[in-house]
């Protein structure tokens, strides 16, 4: 009874000493933060970005400004299924929250950053606890590439795409490939279908399998935003080429990006988006409209989402 009168009993040596390296690595991890965002920021050619912004129509901007902020509310989807997956308590308002911080992140400072080391903090700041985030990031992580893969595989598969001349690649293999895509998206759905078991053990990992319904929701909301971008490109453009085509070439792009390992696929985008496109637009229309994009799509999304991320912080230390 004294207890309850005087407050909560004192925390125990260890538990004190658990809550001190939890406040350091904290003060760490928003150390690293400002140094990345530092870092990406000397990395952008502040001049060429206003440049390429003012080439362009301001209906142009708008319109692809107005597509950006859609894009990045669908993607906020994503973790609104994992939240309906898991049946978390969070407000959905902050799951879309989180969701945009770890996105902006993701896409400039790379997916360590953003979509793993980002996401999972501000999950643990809310109380969840694991396996919850881990469930709600492969949920994610899931969602966004098999959307790639079906609109991909179908691009690929009915030859929406004319590879350059000197890539190592032809239409026959890229026909291939789409149907390759097909194949692990209707193999998936089959086994969130038809699996007895909603948990696999694999080398020490545990897999989660959803239901059919799940697994619907994050093809169509997956594909939404995959779509969604290139309207974004397809406006910057200023619909030089046919939509199909600026989407294929960004779904090239994009897979181009993961496998070069650079944060925010810096040059890899510019490069795949000339060699398709450059020989019908030029080399000029193309770069102004991929540097608008990146200030649109990545950059003013970054800036918004560092200082949602420190009011965070500074909230929850308070």
């Amino acid at each position: 009874m004294s207890g309850a009168v005087g407050g909560p009993p004192a925390p125990s040596g260890t538990a004190a000493r658990s809550s001190r390296w939890r406040r350091a690595l904290g003060a760490v991890f928003a150390v690293a933060v400002v140094a990345l965002l530092a870092w990406a920021a000397h990395q952008v050619d502040w001049d060429e970005v206003g440049d390429a912004l003012r080439q362009l129509p301001a209906g142009v901007l708008i319109a692809a400004a107005a597509l950006c902020a859609l894009s990045h509310l669908i993607y906020g989807g994503y973790d609104l299924i994992g939240k309906r997956w898991t049946g978390h308590g969070l407000p959905a308002r902050r799951v879309m929250l989180i969701t945009f911080i770890s996105y902006a992140f993701n896409l400039n400072l790379g997916s360590l950053v953003g979509g793993v080391a980002m996401r999972l903090r501000l999950y643990a700041r809310e109380g969840l606890r694991q396996p919850v985030p881990a469930k709600i990031l492969a949920l994610s992580m899931a969602s966004n590439w098999l959307g790639y893969g079906l609109l991909a595989g179908g691009l690929f598969l009915f030859g929406w795409l004319a590879p350059p001349t000197d890539w190592h690649i032809d239409a026959e293999a890229l026909r291939g490939l789409g149907a390759l895509m097909w194949a692990i998206v209707a193999g998936y759905l089959a086994l969130c279908a038809f699996s007895p078991r909603r948990e696999f053990t694999l080398r020490g990992h545990v897999f989660f399998v959803p239901s059919l319904r799940i697994a619907a929701m994050q093809l169509a909301i997956a594909s939404a935003n995959w779509l969604t971008i290139g309207a974004v490109l397809w406006v910057l453009l200023q619909q030089g080429v046919d939509y199909g085509h600026t989407l294929a070439v960004l779904l090239v792009a994009a897979v181009a990006g993961v496998i070069a390992h650079v944060p925010a696929g810096l040059g890899v985008l510019e490069g795949v988006f000339v060699a398709f496109l450059g020989p019908q637009l030029g080399q000029g229309q193309v770069l102004a409209a991929l540097i608008a994009y990146r200030a649109l799509y990545y950059l003013a999304p970054l800036s918004i989402a560092a200082v949602a991320y420190f009011v965070l912080e500074a909230r929850a230390r308070r």
